[in-house]
């Protein structure tokens, strides 16, 4: 959950920098939002939860 909490908020800023720059418009930007929100709702949801998951763990053992 954190992990979720804490991608869906990097997206949202990331999102929010890229329209005040002008890099993403209104029309793409509300297309992107509601392509992740359908795509939630799809069966290939679990598939990417579990690759980022993995990537996040992955992430959290590399030793520095």
């Amino acid at each position: 959950m954190a992990i979720s909490l804490s991608v869906v908020l990097l997206l949202a800023i990331i999102l929010v920098v890229l329209f005040r720059s002008g890099s993403l418009k209104g029309g793409p930007a509300i297309v992107a939002i509601l392509f992740g929100f359908f795509l939630a709702s799809t069966g290939v949801a679990p598939s990417i939860n579990r690759f980022l998951n993995s990537i996040a763990e992955t992430i959290n053992s590399i030793s520095f």
